[in-house]
């Protein structure tokens, strides 16, 4: 598919959709994406930062079936007018593609994991400017440790070279039909929204994440989180 940048009546409009349909399974029997952190739930920190982002028209929060009483109930509470929610699927790209299926008048598409609490205006503000030209852009930080590829038996098959290798992670953001396009000839499975659309041949651009911005996965995970969201507060 040729590089073209953005065009047409909804050029600039952003649709959100944030993947929050897990179920915890590495938490000890934690709902992460309820659990407190800093004063507010963990999914509150992005579904927030979307909602103030002047430039985000519209955010579909994708929760599993267990969720959504307690998702619709956080919704009114904290008063996300731009939030519709709607329930996931088995996979993680079969809740992406549902939460696709409800966007609305949007040229680009900002994809982002609920469990990743700190988002930021400048993650999203940073990628918009890359997927002007790109069509698809991905928060990604170079990875800091030697990353060995193993072989049978655990041992070492190769060692990648570090300096061109990048951890990937959400706001992934790209065209509606760049990414709705990848979803409906998926078939493989994949374990991000990028990798659906290099699939398609699609030319894919990283630009600088954040370390801070990670995916509370363990509980592990969520005291590291805590921590970080007890300087971000001393610091805003």
């Amino acid at each position: 598919m040729p590089r073209a940048k953005i065009q047409g009546k909804n050029k600039g409009k952003l649709g959100v959709v944030i993947v929050a349909a897990g179920t915890s399974q590495r938490m000890a029997g934690i709902n992460k994406l309820f659990a407190l952190l800093g004063g507010k739930t963990l999914l509150a920190w992005s579904v927030d930062t979307c909602q103030r982002c002047g430039l985000v028209q519209q955010i579909v929060l994708v929760l599993n079936d267990k969720d959504l009483s307690r998702g619709q109930k956080l919704k009114k509470e904290r008063g996300w007018s731009k939030v519709t929610l709607c329930p996931g699927g088995v996979r993680r790209q079969d809740s992406v593609r549902q939460g696709l299926r409800q966007i609305r008048d949007c040229d680009l598409v900002m994809i982002h994991d609920g469990a990743r609490p700190f988002l930021t205006l400048d993650l999203i503000e940073d990628g918009l400017k890359i997927v002007e030209d790109t069509r698809a852009a991905v928060a990604a930080v170079p990875v800091k440790d030697t990353v060995k590829l193993a072989a049978d038996g655990k041992l070492i098959g190769k060692t990648l070279q570090r300096d061109r290798l990048w951890a990937a992670q959400t706001p992934q953001i790209f065209s509606f039909d760049v990414i709705t396009k990848a979803y409906e000839n998926l078939t493989a499975e994949v374990t991000d929204d990028a990798a659906a659309v290099e699939r398609l041949g699609c030319k894919v651009k990283l630009y600088m994440g954040d370390y801070k911005n990670i995916k509370v996965t363990t509980v592990e995970d969520l005291a590291l989180a805590r921590i970080i969201a007890r300087k971000w507060r001393e610091k805003n």
